[in-house]
């Protein structure tokens, strides 16, 4: 059997730009923290050594039933007006209160990524978009999730602010509050969007 330290390092890809927590470092602590009893049996986790896995696990003492842990996906858009310009909403929420991202939340287990990324814009801003780009994919290893953004053209709606949002405004893309930003990953987003729709600013 090979564990995950027999083998070279993978390559991250573009999607590691969003974190700085080094790959291969197993489930963080804070969420191991969360799982101490099998959902099967009731037994204790334990985590180490499993035969047959090529890395420790979190493991059932009584029955060994497999506790896998795997990131959550967020479904993002980034809504894009007609003169060009995107729309974020200052949060009002934690982490990141106060601070600008674009608008987005946990796929449900009973939709599509399209249809998560319709139901957050519009119950976080009022505005109806359709998702059309994937501007891309991005880990955010600290917090387990995976951010998926689409541009989104706006079709309905209009601004509101919600428990979620404090404020929603569009900005241009030359008038980007840069240090205001929430999250890596909504940094990325912006410059990835940026870079697709206008390379004079690519920062």
């Amino acid at each position: 059997m090979t564990s995950q330290r027999d083998h070279p390092p993978y390559d991250r890809g573009p999607d590691g730009r969003s974190t700085d927590i080094p790959s291969g470092a197993g489930v963080p602590a804070w969420l191991a923290a969360t799982m101490q009893y099998c959902s099967r049996c009731g037994g204790r986790l334990d985590f180490g050594f499993v035969d047959g896995e090529d890395r420790h696990r979190l493991a059932c003492s009584s029955c060994g039933h497999v506790a896998y842990v795997n990131p959550r996906l967020v479904v993002t858009t980034i809504p894009v007006t007609e003169a060009g310009e995107c729309v974020l909403l200052r949060r009002g929420i934690e982490p990141g209160y106060g601070t600008w991202a674009q608008p987005g939340g946990f796929l449900e287990v009973d939709e599509t990524v399209t249809q998560a990324a319709i139901r957050e814009t519009y119950e976080e801003i009022g505005l109806l978009v359709e998702p059309g780009l994937i501007v891309g994919l991005y880990s955010r290893l600290e917090a387990a999730v995976v951010v998926l953004a689409f541009e989104a053209r706006i079709v309905g709606g209009s601004f509101r602010t919600s428990p979620e949002a404090l404020e929603v405004a569009a900005f241009a893309p030359d008038a980007i509050p840069w240090d205001g930003i929430a999250f890596t990953t909504t940094r990325w987003a912006l410059r990835d969007w940026i870079g697709l729709r206008r390379t004079d600013l690519a920062p």
